[in-house]
């Protein structure tokens, strides 16, 4: 706990506040679909939370994110405690895999499965039946397709970003 203390530095807040903002602008513009099957890019941010500040600290950025997006999405649906569940699940999957920890294709590939699998997949669609009083193995395929689709897709973009200089470089500056 003290590690996490010490790392709470001014610039590091700032930084996680930036991060929580773009996350927000990604879900809210670089993100398309229904109400059972949304695509969405904001696993780009949340990789770099995670890379850059650790499994707690991407968690709770990442349910802040998913708390205040809510909040601002008027309109679009009340709050729901699931998918900030989820959201801090993903911040979480990603630091243990990624923080601290050299990037190699076959963790980023595990983190993914998990991500893609057992949280977007089964975890928010248990979530959305909830939510919407649907039945289970009505909405699951198609958003376990959507998912099976997002791999590749998540793969090669968290591969070009984890060995981009500029963000490397921020990293080490962090």
């Amino acid at each position: 706990m003290n590690s996490l203390v010490s790392r709470l530095t001014t610039k590091n807040i700032v930084l996680l506040g930036l991060l929580v903002a773009l996350n927000l602008v990604v879900a809210k513009f670089l993100s398309f679909g229904i109400w059972s099957v949304r695509i969405s890019f904001t696993f780009v941010v949340t990789f770099l939370m995670a890379a850059w500040f650790g499994p707690v600290l991407a968690a709770l950025a990442n349910g802040c994110a998913d708390i205040v997006g809510t909040l601002l999405s008027s309109g679009q649906g009340g709050y729901f405690f699931g998918f900030t569940i989820s959201a801090v699940l993903a911040g979480l999957v990603y630091g243990i895999f990624f923080y601290q920890k050299e990037i190699t294709s076959w963790r980023l590939l595990v983190a993914i499965l998990i991500n893609l699998v057992v949280i977007d997949s089964l975890l928010n669609t248990w979530w959305l039946t909830i939510l919407y009083h649907a039945s289970f193995m009505a909405i699951f395929p198609l958003r376990a397709f959507k998912e099976l689709l997002m791999l590749p897709i998540q793969f090669i973009v968290l591969k070009l970003i984890s060995k981009n200089q500029t963000l490397l470089y921020l990293k080490n500056k962090i």
